[in-house]
């Protein structure tokens, strides 16, 4: 947000309710919602959780710099407040003004959705549109009624691209967000299993995940993974043209993003061709990936598509996409220890889905280690998929057979259905233990070529586990 004086926020808040409480200042850039992040000029904006109640840290945002306190009702702190009845609500509706304003102007807005790889997606595009204009994307996974509008306050009048994660646990929180920021691209990378104790089922997902075709308009583009049959029925709900992405046969449409040839690297790091195909001329360009796992590939068809759809070149696409790096942290870091074993730190969430992949990722890399180390394993360790409902006992037994039936040597799981997990792999005659987070790493016996799997939902918390993995051999 440009800087505005504070009854500037009220008019773009129309017609949610809001007043200026004190006197009328000069705000921004900034919107914060943690005090430890006040810049001057900032507003704090004040959210009461399950905890502690932001109103409460209004003074010491304002100690750091802010200028004003978005409130649902005065604080201690000695500055303007601009008042509204829900500080969540508010924040929304200062978002919608913003990108209203914004789009008019000819800002394009791009959302993503899918049941995973949605934050691996938006670093790859946003790294392919910032070079063809100043681009804002959410930071890490900001994707939820605070995250999506927290990320449009950033826009100002230079930006040509917004970039929006969008999840969704029901039915309508995506249609709410896209209330918030219309779409001009609207991508859905797949549906599968995470949150499926949420909603009942992948039919209600699928439904679900679907509102976001539904925001485009006539003249935008409605991006679907060509090769997920609950993707593809999406197309009767948008009024947009059609982009499917994918390998192989894709149905028809406006624009097809296909890989071709794809082969994959020492690092788990593919290459391919990126062939699009639109308005009866076919264009093609080599992609050779930084980033870690055979399904980052369909990650890069979705960026190249929504990219290409906004009229970035596919030759620029390529280009992009061969030096785009890993920015969002504990998604597919790979690290090589001073022993040369090497450590795939995934442990940013988990579902029954992306737990397959994050497997395969790693006995792909052990493969190509084997080279110089004929004895080289992958050791899991595994923590909760959360959130999968009454489904959860049967998902983590069949991850434990899964680890198996993909060639791991060992399981470590970690949680509350770390017993399910170790179940199992049991039964398939593989060897599990069961350990505490902190504990992991204890007679942990790893050789040169081992290859360190640490995956698991964000609420388990192994990240310590790939800290304390690297710090062991610093």
């Amino acid at each position: 947000m440009r800087q505005r004086m504070l009854s500037e926020l009220v008019g773009l808040m129309h017609p949610s309710p809001a007043e200026v409480f004190g006197d009328d200042v000069l705000v921004g850039p900034d919107i914060i919602l943690d005090n430890r992040s006040a810049t001057p000029g900032s507003v704090f904006v004040a959210i009461p959780g399950e905890r502690v109640d932001g109103h409460d840290f209004a003074p010491q945002a304002v100690a750091g710099g802010a200028t004003a306190v978005l409130a649902s009702h005065t604080t201690d702190a000695d500055a303007a407040h601009l008042l509204v009845q829900d500080t969540v609500v508010g924040l929304s509706a200062l978002a919608r003004g913003l990108v209203r304003e914004a789009r008019s102007r000819g800002m394009l807005s791009l959302g993503i959705t899918g049941s995973s790889g949605k934050t691996s997606t938006k670093d790859l595009l946003a790294q392919i549109l910032e070079g063809h204009g100043p681009t804002v994307a959410p930071v890490g996974s900001q994707n939820n009624e605070i995250g999506v509008p927290l990320t449009a306050c950033r826009i100002d009048d230079d930006t040509a691209h917004l970039i929006s994660e969008m999840g969704a646990r029901g039915l309508g929180h995506i249609s709410w967000l896209t209330s918030l920021v219309p779409l001009d691209v609207a991508v859905v990378l797949n549906v599968g299993h995470a949150h499926v104790g949420e909603f009942g089922g992948l039919a209600q997902t699928a439904q679900a995940k679907g509102e976001l075709v539904e925001s485009v308009g006539p003249n935008g583009w409605a991006v679907l993974n060509g090769n997920d049959d609950a993707v593809v029925g999406m197309r009767s709900r948008t009024g947009g043209h059609l982009a499917f992405f994918g390998e192989g046969e894709l149905p028809a449409g406006d624009m097809h993003v296909r890989a071709r040839n794809v082969t994959m690297g020492a690092f788990s790091q593919a290459r391919f061709d990126l062939v699009v195909s639109r308005d009866g001329r076919e264009e093609n360009a080599t992609v050779q990936l930084q980033v870690v796992g055979r399904h980052q590939v369909a990650n890069a068809l979705a960026a190249a598509a929504a990219a290409v759809a906004v009229g970035v070149p596919v030759d620029a696409v390529a280009a992009a996409l061969s030096d785009a790096q890993v920015r969002s942290s504990w998604r597919m870091e790979l690290h090589t220890r001073h022993d040369g074993v090497l450590v795939l730190n995934d442990s940013y969430n988990a579902n029954p889905d992306s737990m397959e992949a994050a497997l395969r990722t790693a006995t792909e890399l052990v493969q190509f280690q084997r080279a110089e180390h004929p004895d080289a394993r992958v050791v899991a360790v595994l923590g909760d998929m959360l959130e999968l409902g009454p489904l959860a006992d049967d998902a983590h037994a069949a991850l434990g057979r899964l680890a198996k039936d993909l060639g791991v040597a060992q399981v470590v799981a970690v949680g509350g259905f770390a017993d399910q997990i170790c179940e199992g792999a049991r039964r398939e005659g593989l060897e599990a233990r069961v350990a505490h987070r902190d504990d992991v790493i204890d007679n942990m016996d790893l050789h040169a070529g081992d290859v360190v799997l640490i995956k698991g939902s964000r609420g388990v918390g192994l990240e310590a586990v790939a800290n304390a993995l690297m710090e062991d051999n610093a």
